[in-house]
């Protein structure tokens, strides 16, 4: 400013409001990255001299518009640790540090590039399914499984196994566990808005792929067919070009081969297709068939409920048998808005 002749004034442009250039001359305030960059352009003061800190690499532009992220609500959440009333004037500061969780401040433009698969008839907001995303991962890293994953493990046995947890009224939590030993992690975060999405997979961390589920429909039997559906993912995906899978499971039925595969497989872990067409329950709409069925696979009856208010398309049928909002009150760490 001296070398210059500028006052104070002469830096709003860079800077912002009368008040945050004085909070800046005074120390009270830090640079932020978009100051940082509207300083060395326009004013040609070396980035170097006003990083202080900040990864020179963070001021590569990757066409990011960070207004367009749903801060103030991953504020309320708690993703983000600030005031609502920073939103606005810490925008893009507070996004980085909260992708730099999910493994580095370049990690937001990578969730860009990275193929993706997306299951649904209702366009998704792709700034708060990015944001999503990159909390899923950041839970899955700061409670990582104590193995590394072995792309052999998820087989229609191994899918199996984990359905008949689902018999316990703790099922959903067993489910996590069992999936933490085999090197899988299990995340459940509620959707943000315009995003309609049920369950994910995601398969960009080395050796960890990583689940990440909504409870959108708070049902026994919508967890354990989307658990089983992107369980399917990994089994059949997983290294196979598709980095993310995220679906909106309330569209049936998809023109995407993998999609069906993967509907095709969860509902032969869940219910095999020669006990279902020999089971009472394909049939007749009664509670008794469907229990009878649970209790010949050992799962629990919601799940044979679900099946058969899908085959009979009748979503009003067995509501007392598919578990409603019993499945979230399970997981009390999660902050359900």
């Amino acid at each position: 400013m001296q070398q210059e002749n500028l006052s104070q004034r002469d830096l709003l442009p860079y800077i912002g409001s009368r008040s945050k250039v004085s909070e800046v001359l005074s120390g009270k305030r830090p640079l932020s990255l978009s100051m940082i960059r509207a300083l060395h352009a326009g004013l040609g003061i070396p980035a170097t001299a006003l990083l202080q800190g900040h990864d020179p690499d963070e001021l590569q532009e990757v066409g990011i518009e960070w207004d367009r992220f749903p801060i103030k609500q991953m504020i309320s959440r708690g993703w983000i640790k600030a005031e609502l009333s920073e939103a606005k004037d810490r925008a893009e500061d507070l996004l980085r540090q909260f992708f730099a969780r999910a493994g580095s401040p370049a990690e937001i433009a990578a969730m860009y590039k990275r193929t993706i698969s997306v299951r649904s008839a209702r366009s998704m907001d792709k700034y708060a399914l990015v944001a999503w995303t990159a909390r899923v991962i950041a839970l899955a890293l700061s409670d990582p499984p104590p193995i590394t994953y072995d792309p052999r493990t998820v087989t229609i046995g191994f899918m199996r196994e984990v359905a008949r947890l689902s018999w316990s009224s703790s099922g959903p939590l067993l489910a996590r566990e069992f999936l933490s030993k085999s090197g899988i992690s299990l995340i459940v975060e509620p959707h943000l808005p315009h995003t309609h999405i049920d369950g994910a997979a995601i398969m960009v961390l080395t050796n960890r792929p990583v689940i990440g589920l909504s409870l959108r429909h708070d049902r026994i039997d919508n967890f354990w067919f989307c658990l089983m559906h992107e369980l399917s993912h990994i089994a059949l995906h997983y290294g196979q070009g598709i980095a993310k899978f995220y679906d909106d499971l309330d569209i049936r039925h998809s023109d995407d081969p993998r999609e069906r595969e993967a509907d095709k497989m969860a509902l032969e872990a869940l219910i095999p297709e020669s006990e279902w067409k020999g089971s009472p329950a394909s049939a007749l709409k009664s509670p008794e068939a469907a229990q009878a069925l649970a209790d010949r696979l050992r799962i629990h009856p919601a799940i044979v409920a679900g099946r058969m208010r899908h085959e009979f398309k009748s979503y009003q049928m067995l509501n007392q048998l598919v578990g409603h909002g019993h499945v979230r009150r399970l997981f009390r760490e999660v902050m359900w808005p």
